[in-house]
């Protein structure tokens, strides 16, 4: 068996990376076999090298070699370019036509971006896999190949799976073996010998000088992010190559070849999850105020029932001083004005009292005389509870709207709407 070397410098494969000679060895391992292979990895990490290898190191190496782009074959077609069909199959059908299993009989065929066939497709390739038969477009026999099939894809089969876009039974078949290819920024080793390489070759090829980068144009070219792999490092080669006159290229001259090269090494922003205060409408806004309040107004209750049973407003300030704090704030101010509002709380029943002799006109003596409680419209205990707020925190809407729990753009909309 051939070395790594030796096949690196048959199939001119660039690079030292420990993930890329692992993918090559694999390619090595399977090929004298009849396994199929499942090829991984971004556009542009040179997925096509795999399938040529294992069919240059395999048995069927005299046989032919087909490799078939999957995503360039429309719909309609493909079927009859994979499998053939029969004079008269369809519209335009005028002679019988051997696909490619046919003509690929005991060689090897290549299907790259394999995860763009259409399901109708991808069944008539699992019985390929599964038996070696397949029918042409028109034709009722069933006719036998002997072919091995390397795919390639860049996308995710387990997502495209999930969506229902790719056949699981024909994953698990096409994937017996898999070898992924690392993207070009994962090999930061590789990526200034493969541009030298690439300058080498179009200066031959354009017969000019070989351009050559300064040292921090080498550190803008190792810290690039390259989302196109070595096909952009080839193209960006050749682009400097014959545009630029000076040989000898610097910083901002490569930085003006590459498409967002300041934040290429960022990470990316990912949508980030809105805040548990973060209100989304208005009806959220009103039960928080009306939850917030009911939960003053037991307080208020609970303060002003110890005050009426111990009639003594220093004793109950001191014993329910968390309270009284949790109810008007902390600063000097809300000190004051809560020891102004003990002070003036009444020492006796809030119900009224019957009357001792009532007069014989009145001809309901015997009923209690009840106050009624005066009730606040929802709007009218929202801009109370506002105007407190604000009173509290003078000139601090910011933590007005903090004590509120809602913004401070919808407090200001409110100070509007009600004219505070």
């Amino acid at each position: 068996m051939e070395s790594i070397q030796a096949i690196k410098q048959r199939f001119e494969i660039i690079g030292n990376d420990v993930k890329l000679n692992r993918a090559l060895e694999k390619a090595m391992q399977v090929a004298p076999t009849d396994i199929s292979v499942l090829v991984t990895g971004e556009s542009g990490v040179g997925k096509e090298s795999i399938p040529k290898i294992i069919h240059s190191l395999s048995h069927r190496k005299h046989a032919k070699y087909i490799a078939v782009n999957c995503g360039a074959i429309p719909e309609g077609t493909i079927d009859s370019e994979l499998f053939g069909h029969e004079k008269g199959a369809f519209t335009g059908a005028t002679q019988t036509r051997s696909g490619y299993f046919e003509v690929a009989d005991g060689g090897t065929i290549f299907l790259d971006e394999v995860g763009e066939l259409p399901l109708t497709t991808q069944v008539r390739l699992l019985r390929v896999l599964e038996n070696g038969e397949f029918l042409k477009v028109g034709s009722s026999q069933v006719q036998k190949t002997n072919v091995r099939i390397v795919a390639a894809t860049n996308i995710n089969m387990a997502e495209a799976i999930s969506k229902g876009k790719f056949r699981e039974d024909l994953y698990y078949r096409l994937s017996t073996v898999e070898i992924n290819i690392p993207p070009l920024r994962q090999r930061q080793g590789d990526i200034h010998l493969l541009f030298r390489k690439f300058a080498s070759d179009f200066a031959q090829k354009y017969k000019m000088p070989t351009i050559r980068l300064e040292d921090d144009a080498v550190q803008l070219l190792l810290k690039y992010r390259w989302p196109g792999n070595i096909r952009q490092l080839r193209n960006v080669a050749e682009q400097i190559s014959v545009l630029e006159e000076s040989r000898e290229i610097s910083l901002s001259c490569l930085n003006s070849y590459l498409p967002n090269a300041g934040d290429s090494n960022l990470p990316a922003v990912v949508g980030t999850k809105s805040k548990e205060s973060d209100f989304s409408n208005e009806r959220e806004i009103l039960y928080k105020v009306l939850f917030d309040m009911k939960g003053d107004l037991n307080d208020l209750k609970k303060l002003t029932l110890e005050l009426l049973k111990e009639n003594d407003s220093d004793k109950v300030q001191e014993e329910n001083r968390n309270l009284i704090r949790k109810i008007y704030g902390d600063t000097e101010e809300a000190i004051e004005e809560e020891s102004t509002a003990l002070e003036v709380l009444p020492s006796a029943p809030l119900r009224r009292e019957r009357p001792a002799e009532p007069g014989p006109e009145d001809k309901y003596h015997f009923a209690e005389e009840i106050e009624e409680e005066e009730t606040l419209s929802l709007q009218e205990k929202e801009i109370e509870l506002i105007k407190k707020s604000l009173e509290r925190n003078r000139g601090k809407r910011k933590a007005a709207a903090s004590e509120l729990g809602i913004s401070e753009r919808t407090l200001y909309r409110k100070i509007k709407q009600y004219d505070l």
